[in-house]
């Protein structure tokens, strides 16, 4: 019998197991539904997990928003973890395994504490369950587990942010939060959430309790008009906070990279003090108008961190003379207005570092000084929900305006499927023939852009090797602006491939439109 013949599969182990159950929960038509009879189940689940009480006790922070609100809670919590209190702090998706979504004083939650209080739940609802109240979907599935696991570790204060709109979004069965916090609204999920951003601010402010303090920051006249209106309809005072003032830092850095993280950083600032004096910590409450940050908050705002936002990471599996040869600058913006708030942290990031375009020196293993060609590559791909024509071209002008000029779009299919939770093969595409289609479509979008962007240069340069068709991906030849290739590690190996092959090339690629490839890609690039 030949080596390895009829071996059988390993078993699965108790994560596995347990991320085949979470997969069983995945209902695509239960995505986002609008409706109180569907919301209404949430409070017939809490009853059978019975959790009524538990979930009265915790003392929550909950936000909403389009844009800026999983780092408005990552904030929060790390001030108040900081301040000295146990922190639950749950947010989503997860980049690359599930417990990321259930953090427990600034950690993703252990396997063993997750697989205990996963199959209590699990079990018990399966166990309960029936044609009328069937098993929840992912989502609320998660929520629920994150209720159970906060009031099980009996956190201080837990953080809950919203995942999709509000008003109906499952973390919206807590009745009484110690405070709300709506962030920067935009457009996004408006299939479900609405076409206006008064719509769009309607959901949003569905969180909003009546007696229960409530902030936001600037938004767009129709949309605070919106805000405004249901929080005068509670008789609460909508309160509009400011960005942080980077002078209260003490020349410190936001732990959180770009410009618009100051105005996340002023929310949770209002949100932290307030949670602070409605609990009864009126010592640091108190120095909320002191002219000064208490030092926990500066802390905890220099030191909190975030997956997938705006994030630096090299290759570690690159073999080549020098470790920054690829670096993977990854955001997981999606909306247009988070598209152009990527764009101008990238311009930023890669100008803080070299000319873009221009020749710079570095100095390799070998003590030789070799010239570098720094090119900046856009590794994209996005959800078909999603129109490319308000997040490709806003991306490519706003780099542009910063002198900043993509010499290549790669467009990839996400290894990530839907219909399933945890962590998957990642050597090889997921499929053997994908569905290219999409990509194709966003391949075209780049390509008349680029066409219409004046300010691009004229030919690219010599370097960057001619794609071959065979298994590569398909593109218009060396001189083409844009490649797709049919899976992501595919297009990961043209990377290495490019400054493995070329000792005078270094790339800075930006991954964004989808916070699945965000994670795949981590996935990939870190050991």
């Amino acid at each position: 019998m030949a080596d390895g013949e009829n071996e059988s599969p390993a078993a699965p182990t108790p994560y596995d197991e347990a991320m085949e159950a979470l997969s069983s929960m995945i209902n695509q038509r239960t995505r986002g539904t609008k409706t109180t009879i569907q919301f209404d189940l949430l409070f017939d689940y809490l009853k059978i997990l019975e959790l009524e009480d538990a979930l009265d006790g915790l003392k929550i922070v909950h936000v909403a928003g389009t844009k800026g609100k999983g780092s408005t809670c990552t904030f929060t919590e790390s001030i108040l973890r900081n301040c000295g209190f146990r922190t639950g702090l749950f947010t989503s998706p997860h980049l690359i395994d599930v417990r990321e979504r259930f953090r427990l004083d600034g950690v993703d939650i252990s396997q063993e504490k997750f697989l205990a209080h996963f199959w209590w739940c699990f079990n018990r609802l399966k166990e309960r369950t029936t044609e009328d109240l069937p098993m929840p979907p992912l989502f609320r599935f998660l929520t629920l587990l994150a209720f159970k696991i906060f009031a099980a570790e009996q956190v201080d204060v837990a953080i809950m942010e919203v995942g999709l709109g509000g008003r109906f979004d499952a973390t919206n069965v807590v009745q009484k939060p110690v405070v709300c916090g709506i962030t920067s609204l935009g457009y996004d999920h408006m299939e479900i959430l609405g076409y206006t951003l008064g719509e769009i601010a309607g959901e949003k402010a569905g969180i909003i309790k009546r007696g229960i303090p409530a902030f936001t920051v600037q938004q767009p006249d129709e949309a605070m008009c919106v805000l405004e209106d249901e929080a005068s309809s509670l008789n609460v005072d909508l309160q509009v906070v400011q960005p942080l003032d980077v002078n209260l830092l003490n020349g410190l850095k936001l732990g959180l990279e770009g410009e618009h993280q100051y105005v996340n950083a002023g929310l949770a600032i209002a949100l932290s003090f307030t949670w602070l004096r409605r609990t009864g910590h009126l010592e640091l409450a108190n120095q909320e108008h002191a002219g000064s940050l208490p030092e926990q908050f500066i802390k905890g705002l220099t030191a909190a961190t975030f997956q997938g936002r705006a994030q630096i990471v090299p290759d570690q599996y690159v073999d080549s003379e020098n470790d920054g040869d690829l670096v993977f600058y990854l955001d997981g913006a999606h909306s247009p207005e988070s598209m152009e708030i990527c764009a101008k942290w990238f311009s930023g990031a890669v100008k803080g570092e070299n000319q873009p375009g221009k020749v710079k020196a570095q100095v390799s293993s070998s003590t030789h000084q070799l010239k570098k060609d720094i090119m900046q590559i856009l590794l994209f791909n996005c959800m078909s929900v999603r129109d490319p024509e308000l997040l490709l071209p806003p991306l490519m002008k706003t780099c542009a305006s910063q002198d900043v000029h993509f010499k290549k779009a790669l467009f990839v299919p996400n290894v990530s499927v839907y219909h399933k939770v945890g962590t998957h093969n990642l050597t090889s595409s997921t499929v053997s023939e994908p569905n290219l289609s999409w990509q194709l479509t966003l391949q075209r979008v780049w390509d008349n852009s680029m066409q219409n962007d004046k300010g691009r240069e004229a030919k690219l340069v010599d370097h960057v090797p001619e794609e071959k068709n065979d298994d590569s991906g398909k593109s218009g030849g060396s001189e083409s602006s844009s490649v797709v290739f049919s899976s992501l590690p595919l297009a990961i190996k043209w990377l290495r491939d490019t400054v493995r092959q070329n000792q005078s090339v270094s790339l800075q690629v930006l991954v964004t439109g989808s916070l699945h490839l965000v994670g795949d890609v981590l996935k990939l690039i870190r050991k």
